[in-house]
């Protein structure tokens, strides 16, 4: 069985998105539409920016679902999923390339989710650390003896980011170190995804989400807040309103698909990060990077 996965925020590159434009007069169709319904040239940006360019929040999570999305929407038949996921802004991808989300209103939720997230960011000083060569028990040991730090992305064993107030991460990673982690590093985010200081973008996103149609998709959606494959909208909706305050949990959403018969990981979007966490999380399934022909 086909798994299509879909990447998250940093995955995005400068020029990504022009070979789609390129070769397909679908995607040429839904680049400029995506231009419309933002109200600036984000097409050029992706084309032509800068590294910085696609570092601005309005444009970062924008392009790397519009990357998403439209590489789906180009292979066209060929776009068989059997189930579907998207890490933490992937499953925004996830959602609208499986038919639960329509185009304009992925593009729009996904464009309100960044300037939300990016409020949120300037109103307390956090950030985010991954921590490298540590279970998860012993990392959720220590967050839980810190005030104002969590688990935040369980990406693959031995690799989990934890989230929080500056001064709590830098406590954490200082105990994570003696607790024998091969590296506790702070990240170049502007804030604390998946923590409680992205409360005030949950509560934005709410209304936005609420206000949403979501139909029912293709297959189902593994999402990040419970690992689970949901089918049922109001499902769908609670836990996208969840994701934020939430961890992502990946290792469990990847394991949850193995067992529900998927051998194949098809990984949709700019990047292959995630073909490096399935291939840690079980050597044994197949990753493949989609590419148009």
């Amino acid at each position: 069985m086909n798994a299509y996965i879909f990447p998250g925020q940093g995955a995005q590159f400068p020029g990504m998105g022009k070979e789609l434009y390129d070769k397909s007069a679908t995607a040429r169709e839904l680049f400029e539409e995506a231009d419309r319904l933002l109200g600036f040239g984000i097409s050029a940006l992706m084309f032509e920016g800068s590294e910085d360019d696609l570092k601005q929040t309005k444009v970062t999570q924008p392009a790397v679902f519009l990357h998403s999305v439209i590489l789906a929407k180009t292979l066209g038949k060929s776009f068989k999923p059997d189930m579907v996921a998207g890490h933490s802004l992937g499953e925004f991808s996830a959602l609208a390339a499986a038919g639960a989300l329509s185009f304009a209103d992925g593009l729009s939720l996904v464009s309100k989710r960044a300037k939300a997230m990016q409020k949120a960011c300037e109103m307390a000083e956090s950030t985010m650390a991954a921590v490298i060569g540590l279970d998860d028990k012993t990392v959720e040991e220590v967050c839980a003896k810190i005030p104002g730090v969590i688990p935040a992305n369980y990406n693959s064993p031995g690799q989990l980011v934890i989230s929080g107030s500056v001064e709590a991460v830098d406590v954490a990673c200082e105990q994570l170190k003696a607790r024998g982690a091969k590296r506790a590093l702070r990240l170049a985010v502007s804030g604390a995804f998946h923590s409680p200081f992205m409360e005030p973008a949950k509560k934005e996103l709410e209304e936005a989400i609420n206000n949403t149609v979501i139909s029912q998709p293709v297959c189902p959606v593994y999402q990040n807040v419970t690992a689970l494959p949901s089918t049922d909208p109001e499902t769908i909706k609670s836990n996208l309103i969840a994701q934020l305050t939430s961890p992502v949990r990946w290792v469990e959403s990847v394991n949850n698909m193995i067992a529900d018969g998927a051998s194949t990981f098809l990984e949709t979007g700019p990047g292959n990060v995630l073909q490096g966490l399935v291939s840690k999380i079980n050597k044994e399934v197949t990753t493949v990077k989609v590419v148009i022909d």
